[in-house]
Protein backbone atom coordinates (compact mmCIF):
# COMPACT_ATOMS: atom_id res chain seq x y z
CA UNK A 1 0.00 0.00 0.00
CA UNK A 2 1.11 3.28 -1.16
CA UNK A 3 0.27 6.57 0.81
CA UNK A 4 -0.61 10.12 -1.43
CA UNK A 5 2.74 11.50 -0.72
CA UNK A 6 4.36 8.42 -2.21
CA UNK A 7 5.43 6.70 1.15
CA UNK A 8 5.35 3.01 1.83
CA UNK A 9 2.51 2.50 4.55
CA UNK A 10 3.40 0.92 7.35
CA UNK A 11 2.45 -2.70 7.43
CA UNK A 12 2.99 -4.28 10.88
CA UNK A 13 1.54 -2.35 13.75
CA UNK A 14 3.58 -0.45 16.53
CA UNK A 15 6.11 -2.86 18.14
CA UNK A 16 4.98 -4.27 21.33
CA UNK A 17 8.03 -4.81 23.73
CA UNK A 18 5.94 -7.13 25.80
CA UNK A 19 3.95 -8.86 23.38
CA UNK A 20 6.01 -9.33 20.51
CA UNK A 21 9.24 -9.51 22.83
CA UNK A 22 9.57 -12.84 21.34
CA UNK A 23 12.70 -13.99 23.63
CA UNK A 24 13.87 -17.47 24.54
CA UNK A 25 14.14 -18.66 28.05
CA UNK A 26 18.10 -17.45 28.38
CA UNK A 27 17.48 -14.10 26.95
CA UNK A 28 15.11 -13.83 29.49
CA UNK A 29 17.40 -14.34 32.39
CA UNK A 30 19.78 -11.71 30.59
CA UNK A 31 17.01 -8.96 30.83
CA UNK A 32 16.39 -9.47 34.07
CA UNK A 33 19.86 -9.81 35.02
CA UNK A 34 20.36 -6.64 33.57
CA UNK A 35 17.17 -4.71 34.99
CA UNK A 36 18.71 -5.90 38.44
CA UNK A 37 22.22 -4.13 37.47
CA UNK A 38 20.54 -0.56 36.31
CA UNK A 39 17.99 -0.83 38.90
CA UNK A 40 20.61 -1.13 41.76
CA UNK A 41 22.61 1.98 40.00
CA UNK A 42 20.05 4.03 39.55
CA UNK A 43 18.95 3.65 43.34
CA UNK A 44 22.37 4.67 44.01
CA UNK A 45 22.33 7.66 41.41
CA UNK A 46 19.17 8.28 43.26
CA UNK A 47 20.30 8.52 46.50
CA UNK A 48 23.78 9.99 45.49
CA UNK A 49 21.54 12.94 44.16
CA UNK A 50 19.63 13.45 47.39
CA UNK A 51 22.60 13.42 49.64
CA UNK A 52 24.16 16.46 47.62
CA UNK A 53 21.34 18.46 47.59
CA UNK A 54 20.64 17.65 51.12
CA UNK A 55 24.29 18.77 51.93
CA UNK A 56 23.62 22.27 49.67
CA UNK A 57 26.23 20.44 47.75
CA UNK A 58 29.34 21.91 49.68
CA UNK A 59 30.40 17.95 49.59
CA UNK A 60 31.17 14.87 48.36
CA UNK A 61 29.01 12.02 49.70
CA UNK A 62 29.18 8.38 48.98
CA UNK A 63 25.70 6.81 49.81
CA UNK A 64 25.34 2.56 49.85
CA UNK A 65 27.45 -0.17 51.66
CA UNK A 66 29.53 -1.45 48.32
CA UNK A 67 32.37 -0.26 46.81
CA UNK A 68 30.85 0.09 43.45
CA UNK A 69 27.88 2.55 42.87
CA UNK A 70 25.02 0.24 43.51
CA UNK A 71 22.57 -0.30 45.80
CA UNK A 72 21.20 -4.01 46.36
CA UNK A 73 17.83 -2.70 48.43
CA UNK A 74 16.86 -1.32 45.01
CA UNK A 75 18.34 -4.23 42.97
CA UNK A 76 15.56 -6.36 45.63
CA UNK A 77 12.96 -3.94 44.97
CA UNK A 78 13.08 -4.30 41.04
CA UNK A 79 12.76 -8.03 41.49
CA UNK A 80 9.65 -7.31 43.91
CA UNK A 81 8.34 -4.72 41.11
CA UNK A 82 8.96 -7.81 38.06
CA UNK A 83 7.39 -10.49 39.98
CA UNK A 84 4.31 -8.72 41.35
CA UNK A 85 4.03 -5.97 38.24
CA UNK A 86 4.91 -7.35 35.00
CA UNK A 87 1.13 -9.34 34.51
CA UNK A 88 -0.09 -5.73 35.09
CA UNK A 89 1.29 -3.74 32.74
CA UNK A 90 -1.74 -2.89 30.97
CA UNK A 91 -2.78 -1.02 34.14
CA UNK A 92 -0.49 1.46 34.54
CA UNK A 93 -2.08 2.70 38.04
CA UNK A 94 -2.30 -0.65 39.36
CA UNK A 95 1.84 -1.09 38.54
CA UNK A 96 2.16 2.56 40.53
CA UNK A 97 -0.20 1.43 43.54
CA UNK A 98 1.41 -2.69 43.81
CA UNK A 99 4.70 -1.18 42.92
CA UNK A 100 4.33 1.90 45.79
CA UNK A 101 2.73 -1.14 48.34
CA UNK A 102 5.76 -3.96 47.75
CA UNK A 103 8.58 -1.98 47.68
CA UNK A 104 7.10 0.04 50.93
CA UNK A 105 6.62 -3.13 52.43
CA UNK A 106 10.10 -4.44 51.34
CA UNK A 107 12.04 -0.77 52.82
CA UNK A 108 10.01 -1.18 56.17
CA UNK A 109 10.94 -4.55 56.99
CA UNK A 110 14.39 -3.83 55.38
CA UNK A 111 15.20 -1.18 57.99
CA UNK A 112 13.85 -3.03 60.79
CA UNK A 113 16.27 -6.14 60.21
CA UNK A 114 19.06 -3.94 59.83
CA UNK A 115 17.89 -2.01 62.88
CA UNK A 116 17.52 -5.79 64.53
CA UNK A 117 20.77 -7.39 63.72
CA UNK A 118 23.04 -4.67 64.27
CA UNK A 119 22.22 -3.66 67.49
CA UNK A 120 20.31 -0.36 66.76
CA UNK A 121 21.86 0.79 62.84
CA UNK A 122 19.98 2.38 60.35
CA UNK A 123 21.01 3.14 57.11
CA UNK A 124 18.41 5.49 56.66
CA UNK A 125 16.41 7.53 59.07
CA UNK A 126 13.24 9.93 58.17
CA UNK A 127 12.40 10.70 61.10
CA UNK A 128 15.03 13.03 60.74
CA UNK A 129 14.59 14.32 57.45
CA UNK A 130 12.38 17.08 56.12
CA UNK A 131 10.54 14.37 53.56
CA UNK A 132 10.10 12.16 56.31
CA UNK A 133 6.58 13.23 57.23
CA UNK A 134 4.29 10.21 58.37
CA UNK A 135 7.40 8.07 58.67
CA UNK A 136 6.80 4.47 60.19
CA UNK A 137 10.31 4.31 62.90
CA UNK A 138 12.09 6.30 60.51
CA UNK A 139 11.81 2.94 57.67
CA UNK A 140 9.78 4.44 55.40
CA UNK A 141 7.25 7.31 55.20
CA UNK A 142 4.64 8.17 51.97
CA UNK A 143 7.12 10.07 50.00
CA UNK A 144 9.48 7.48 49.88
CA UNK A 145 6.57 5.41 48.80
CA UNK A 146 4.90 7.34 46.17
CA UNK A 147 8.55 7.32 44.88
CA UNK A 148 8.96 4.02 44.48
CA UNK A 149 5.20 3.59 42.82
CA UNK A 150 6.86 6.49 40.28
CA UNK A 151 10.21 4.02 39.93
CA UNK A 152 7.96 0.83 39.44
CA UNK A 153 6.19 2.72 36.41
CA UNK A 154 9.92 3.68 35.07
CA UNK A 155 10.92 0.16 35.38
CA UNK A 156 7.87 -1.66 33.50
CA UNK A 157 7.29 0.94 30.86
CA UNK A 158 11.06 2.35 30.32
CA UNK A 159 13.80 0.28 31.80
CA UNK A 160 12.59 -3.36 30.61
CA UNK A 161 11.28 -2.38 27.51
CA UNK A 162 14.99 -0.66 26.70
CA UNK A 163 16.56 -4.55 27.71
CA UNK A 164 14.38 -6.47 26.06
CA UNK A 165 14.90 -4.33 22.52
CA UNK A 166 18.93 -4.51 23.60
CA UNK A 167 18.43 -8.47 23.54
CA UNK A 168 17.02 -7.87 20.13
CA UNK A 169 20.19 -5.75 18.89
CA UNK A 170 22.88 -7.44 19.97
CA UNK A 171 23.72 -11.64 19.54
CA UNK A 172 22.60 -13.94 21.91
CA UNK A 173 25.94 -14.85 23.15
CA UNK A 174 27.25 -11.31 23.40
CA UNK A 175 23.87 -10.28 25.28
CA UNK A 176 23.86 -12.61 27.79
CA UNK A 177 28.02 -12.05 28.61
CA UNK A 178 27.08 -8.45 29.13
CA UNK A 179 24.40 -9.39 31.54
CA UNK A 180 26.05 -11.96 33.30
CA UNK A 181 29.57 -10.20 33.62
CA UNK A 182 27.78 -6.98 35.38
CA UNK A 183 25.49 -9.16 37.68
CA UNK A 184 28.59 -11.32 38.72
CA UNK A 185 30.69 -8.49 38.84
CA UNK A 186 27.95 -6.80 41.14
CA UNK A 187 27.00 -9.84 43.32
CA UNK A 188 31.06 -10.55 43.87
CA UNK A 189 30.86 -7.00 45.13
CA UNK A 190 28.44 -7.63 46.98
CA UNK A 191 29.50 -10.75 48.78
CA UNK A 192 33.13 -9.57 49.45
CA UNK A 193 31.70 -6.32 51.66
CA UNK A 194 29.06 -8.16 53.12
CA UNK A 195 31.47 -11.07 54.64
CA UNK A 196 34.00 -8.01 55.71
CA UNK A 197 31.40 -6.93 57.53
CA UNK A 198 30.27 -10.12 59.56
CA UNK A 199 33.71 -10.47 60.20
CA UNK A 200 34.67 -6.76 61.41
CA UNK A 201 36.86 -5.99 58.95
CA UNK A 202 37.19 -2.91 56.99
CA UNK A 203 34.82 -2.69 54.44
CA UNK A 204 33.90 -0.39 51.44
CA UNK A 205 33.17 2.01 53.82
CA UNK A 206 35.86 2.74 55.83
CA UNK A 207 37.76 2.96 52.26
CA UNK A 208 35.51 5.66 51.17
CA UNK A 209 36.46 7.23 54.85
CA UNK A 210 39.97 6.88 54.64
CA UNK A 211 39.46 9.14 51.34
CA UNK A 212 37.78 11.65 53.39
CA UNK A 213 34.85 11.46 51.76
CA UNK A 214 31.02 11.24 53.54
CA UNK A 215 29.75 8.04 53.55
CA UNK A 216 25.82 7.90 54.28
Amino acid sequence: MVTSDGTEAKKRRKFDFFEDAKLDLWQWVGVILLVIVLSGFVGWAWEFILAEIQGGLKNFYITGGNLLPWMNIYAYGAILILLTCYRLRKRPWLVFLTGALTTGILELFSGWLVYTLYDGARYWDYSTSWIGIGHINGFVCPASVIVFGLGAVLLIYQLLPRCINLAHQMSKKAFLTLSISLFTIILIDDSINLALKNLDMPTAQDFYLSLGWIFL
